[in-house]
């Protein structure tokens, strides 16, 4: 018999979250990662601009308003940050619940 149907409701879900949690991490690893890397063309501006080398605040804001170019990718750059971010998160917490499931299913001594 197949394990898929001797398995219980408890353990689908497990296999659902593992499932879950590397499919979130391969968006991550193909979607996001490239389009970071493509964040290379901002550092390649702020260099121009000579900005980014700063210690404590930032120069950016300043430039970007003034630079529409730089502005777009600050906004770009956010918006992946934040998916990434938010992908993370999500895999962190389904792995978070599986490892709960693990905690649980740990002999009483």
């Amino acid at each position: 018999m197949h394990p898929w149907k001797s398995a219980t409701t408890t353990e689908k879900y497990q296999l659902g979250f593992l499932v879950s949690a590397f499919a979130f991490n391969l968006i991550n690893l193909f979607v996001f990662t490239p389009m970071t890397i493509e964040m290379k063309h901002r550092h390649k501006v702020e260099r121009e601009e000579n900005i980014g080398n700063e210690i404590g605040g930032s120069k950016n804001q300043e430039v970007a308003k003034k630079n529409p170019k730089l502005a777009a990718m600050n906004k770009k750059f956010g918006m992946i940050h934040g998916l990434s971010s938010l992908i993370n998160l999500m895999s962190f917490g389904v792995l978070a619940m599986h490892t709960w499931y693990l905690a649980d299913t740990l002999p009483d001594y």
